[in-house]
């Protein structure tokens, strides 16, 4: 085996943060080691929270035994250019395993409804789950929770007095629906709202959680960039329907996480309202937006598609009674989210 051999073996191989492959990404470390049968390299990674480094490291492995030499013995180093330091548990309320952003280039395409139903279903799979709701202008998931009438009160811990975030269908959530008039809009600069959202996540009694997610509002902008320099974010979903309009939105938001001064891990694209099956013609599909948009993009740009969510009217409702779908174990639709979240997990 030669050094080029391995070189060429790792082009096979993508990143699913970038979709490039190992060699254009800068991942394989200058420290090659070949010796008859065995081999041994390192690969680096940005961060040690990084949710993509056994999946890579594996994929990196069997490259080798491939397309250089199926007997071969390969041994994986990994090295990283940020550690993240452990931080004293009684200085931080919020203590997550893994915090994903749900973001959409543009409003309308379902992102709250596709935010809250995931919540609730990774919920259902016996994770711990909190969220929250970044979108300052247009807060949504008060209602969906049907939780528009409650106010968070104080709790005091370790000397700090937190906010005590709702609990509703097993899931953690904060709004700052719930700190203004639900009849009033809110007209803050981006400095206002992004020291809110910091506030909503820094002061608030969170306590243990394996999954946080965040309801980003549309577009890039201000709290988005706040979001991602304050929490080590484990990656992000993006949310689109099928419409061109909605694709190009979402390809913008796709490149935000990619730049490398932010370099959030794509987990995945949902497509919502991929299509839709009338009542009376269960067998029928009516592409109303367009078919396969968004799993096009995610061939695309090299990221997994998480799942494809039919244009279903009891998800509208069940969401606007404040009762999510994926509340309805049994329901067609909600199985939808239940395989999606399965799919989170996995990665």
């Amino acid at each position: 085996m030669y050094p080029q051999q391995i070189i060429d073996a790792l082009r096979h191989v993508r990143y699913p943060g970038t979709g490039k492959n190992l060699i254009e990404s800068g991942m394989l470390e200058d420290d090659m080691r070949i010796s008859g049968f065995e081999v041994q390299f390192s690969l680096i990674f940005d961060k040690d929270t990084d949710p993509f480094i056994k999946s890579v490291v594996r994929a990196a492995e069997t490259a080798v035994q491939t397309y250089v030499e199926k007997n071969a013995v390969v041994h994986i180093h990994t090295k990283f250019r940020q550690v993240q330091h452990t931080e004293d548990p009684t200085e931080r309320s919020l203590q997550a395993k893994h915090i994903i952003a749900v973001h959409s280039g543009k409003g309308g395409v379902g992102k709250s409804t596709v935010a809250a139903n995931l919540a609730i279903a990774l919920a259902q799979k016996g994770q711990r789950v909190g969220i929250l709701d970044a979108d300052i202008h247009g807060p949504s998931l008060p209602k969906m929770f049907q939780t528009e009438d409650c106010r968070p009160y104080a709790v005091e811990e370790n000397g700090r007095t937190l906010i005590e975030p709702i609990e509703q269908y097993g899931v953690k959530m904060l709004s700052i629906g719930f700190f203004a008039d639900s009849n009033q809009g809110l007209i803050w600069r981006g400095g206002m709202a992004s020291n809110a959202i910091k506030q909503l996540i820094n002061d608030a009694h969170w306590g243990q959680l394996d999954y946080f997610l965040i309801d980003l509002p549309p577009g890039t902008a201000d709290i988005h960039l706040t979001l991602l320099q304050t929490l080590p974010l484990t990656g992000a979903i993006v949310v689109t329907t099928p419409q061109p309009v909605a694709l190009t939105d979402a390809r913008k938001g796709i490149s935000m996480f990619r730049n490398e001064k932010i370099n959030v891990p794509i987990l995945g694209i949902i497509e919502n309202m991929a299509w839709f099956t009338p009542a009376e013609l269960p067998a029928n599909k009516y592409y109303i937006f367009g078919k396969d948009g968004g799993k096009d993009l995610a061939a695309e740009l090299g990221v997994p598609l998480l799942g494809q969510i039919p244009l279903v009217q009891s998800i509208r409702e069940s969401g606007d009674e404040g009762s999510p779908i994926a509340l309805q174990s049994g329901h067609p639709a909600a199985m939808y989210f239940a395989e999606i979240a399965a799919r989170i997990i996995t990665q």
